[in-house]
């Protein structure tokens, strides 16, 4: 069940409102974590806008662009890959999580001398501040997981 926090109490009535979508649930609770791509979905085919989707605690595997599923097994990595390109929706991963996690972009990979990347294309790393950001942008914010 998503947890629902209203950032900004009296959003305009305008039948379009703002979101930022958290979500902490990986692909070892696949429910949850499809409950929030299918409602993240939902939202942007009704006309909401989603200023950023955060991936943060264990959602930050969701990330990783070597994992395999298993045929009987929806992969939400790639629907998420494919959200965003329908829709030019931001797929922000917590850095100090996904370091954490041992999911990397190219740029860390160097950095900390690590073989080779695996940050997933459409993901990129942020800080906490870029989910801060984006939760004083929007009218609402919805956490998945925990």
């Amino acid at each position: 069940m998503p947890n629902l926090t209203t950032v900004k109490p009296s959003a305009p009535n305008t039948g379009s409102l703002t979101y930022t979508i958290v979500v902490r649930c990986g692909a070892d609770q696949q429910s949850q974590a499809l409950s929030a791509f299918c409602f993240t979905k939902e939202l942007l085919l009704q006309g909401h806008q989603v200023i950023r989707v955060f991936f943060y605690q264990q959602g930050v595997y969701l990330a990783s662009g070597l994992k395999v599923m298993p045929q009987d097994e929806t992969n939400l990595t790639t629907l998420w890959q494919q959200l965003s390109i329908d829709h030019d929706l931001e797929l922000g991963v917590c850095i100090a999580a996904a370091l954490q996690a041992g999911v990397v972009d190219q740029q860390e990979a160097n950095r900390y001398e690590l073989r080779g990347d695996n940050l997933a294309a459409r993901f990129t790393l942020v800080g906490l501040g870029q989910l801060a950001a984006a939760s004083a942008e929007c009218d609402r914010l919805v956490s998945f997981g925990g």
